[in-house]
């Protein structure tokens, strides 16, 4: 009688064949592509030109991928191959296009695509021009046709983007750890969007009072005035979306007692407001602690003041879990456990690159139309984008490996030693 793993090969094996062994990578890029680009671009919706004699808006819409392509010595363009790329030493990638609307009073003026940078194609993916080619014809092009993709071409090199493992977005993680002999007790979410991540922590501190730290915020801020700021305005409503059980809301006097001087949502926000933006004008300072409410504090909840709500209850939900380990019903999250961990791959980690080199971009664009004074419509917008600072910014991160922020070695050299070393990465 055949042992049962014997009888998982031929499934394993058909998978292979169905899906290749990069479908990893290349579902990821194309999620990238379809989903991931116009929700980056789709942050921004409006530019405000703060002109002297005429302000206007420039209104961001759709955004579009064409045909990998290259320019010529002589200025023409041409479509161009895989095999083209890496004869030529020039890197595979596609240009990117953006709809913008000049508006002014409400009114759309003028509008039109415009060219915001090039993105490294991966070869095989949904924007390759050899998607479903047929074998033979992929032969004809100078490909293999058991090659399985997944991998970028950048002035003739082969790139291939590592995956890199990280802790699981939007799942709340508990820890203990131990400073100076006392015992702390930590809730951490990482909230995770499209190219962006923001981490919220909240600690149990010695005296009983919770805190939450969160992105844009210099000091700590007590749980419960952060849940009273997202609208939860009663002691009793604010209990009731951590937990229902006794013992636990016991645990929440000395926090109760703490904010005893912030009654009100608008005291909250006031309060919230007063640390993060000392020495500001009331204005200004009212809209940061409301920017950091939509913005910084869970975005993968939404980023409008009707998610607020939302977000107060999974606040408690944390607080809760936090109270559940210091009471000692539940033990710390293993960090190491496959389920507390994810893979990102290519479209994750270019998602992260795009996010900030079309910021960069947004910012540069503001700056040449403000000092160009009088100038504007479709065609002053178009001169003043400069497609480098994205196209640049991925190609260079691509051949090197420098993602930023201390990340290095996020790529390799693809290896064509043998067809093991190629399947290896």
């Amino acid at each position: 009688m055949s042992h049962p793993a014997n009888k998982r090969w031929p499934i394993i094996q058909d998978i292979l064949k169905r899906e290749g062994i990069a479908r990893q990578h290349l579902n990821s890029f194309d999620e990238f592509l379809e989903r991931g680009l116009q929700s980056i671009i789709n942050e921004v919706v409006q530019i405000e030109i703060e002109n002297a004699e005429y302000p206007y808006k420039i209104q961001l819409g759709k955004v579009k991928l064409q045909q990998p392509r290259m320019m010529e010595l002589d200025g023409s363009i041409t479509h161009i191959t895989p095999a083209e790329a890496r004869l030529r030493n020039v890197s595979y990638s596609a240009p990117v296009m953006m709809e913008a609307s000049v508006v002014e009073d409400g009114k759309i003026l003028e509008s039109r695509f415009v060219h915001i940078g090039d993105i490294p194609v991966m070869v095989r993916s949904n924007a390759c021009i050899l998607h479903n080619f047929p074998s033979q014809k992929l032969i004809e092009h100078g490909e293999d046709p058991k090659d399985p993709g997944g991998y970028f071409i950048i002035n003739g090199s082969e790139r291939v983007i590592v995956g890199l493992e990280d802790l699981s977005y939007n799942k709340i993680i508990v820890d203990k750890e131990t400073v100076g002999g006392n015992a702390v007790f930590k809730a951490k979410v990482y909230s995770s969007i499209v190219g962006y991540r923001a981490k919220l922590e909240l600690v149990m501190k010695n005296d009983g009072l919770i805190v939450a730290r969160i992105p844009g915020s210099p000091v700590d801020i007590p749980v419960v005035t952060l849940m009273r700021a997202l609208g939860l305005e009663s002691d009793k409503e604010i209990a009731a979306a951590v937990s229902l059980v006794d013992e636990i809301q016991d645990e929440l006097e000395a926090s109760f007692e703490k904010t005893g001087d912030v009654p009100t949502s608008k005291d909250a926000i006031v309060y919230i407001s007063k640390r993060i933006a000392p020495g500001m004008l009331e204005e200004f300072q009212i809209k940061r602690a409301e920017t950091l409410l939509d913005w910084g504090l869970l975005p993968h909840l939404g980023k409008h003041p009707e998610n607020r709500k939302e977000k107060s209850q999974f606040l408690g939900e944390a607080a809760c879990k936090l109270l559940e380990l210091r009471l000692g019903w539940i033990y710390p999250d293993d960090k190491d456990h496959y389920g507390n961990k994810v893979i990102k791959f290519a479209g994750q980690m270019l998602a992260d690159l795009f996010r900030t080199a079309f910021r960069n971009l947004v910012r540069d664009m503001k700056y040449q139309l403000e000092r160009s004074g009088q100038k504007r419509g479709i065609n002053a917008v178009a001169a003043a984008i400069r497609p480098g600072i994205v196209s640049d910014k991925l190609n260079n991160a691509i051949a090197t490996g420098n993602w930023g922020r201390g990340r290095v070695g996020v790529t390799q050299l693809l290896d064509r030693t043998n067809y093991l070393s190629t399947i290896s990465h």
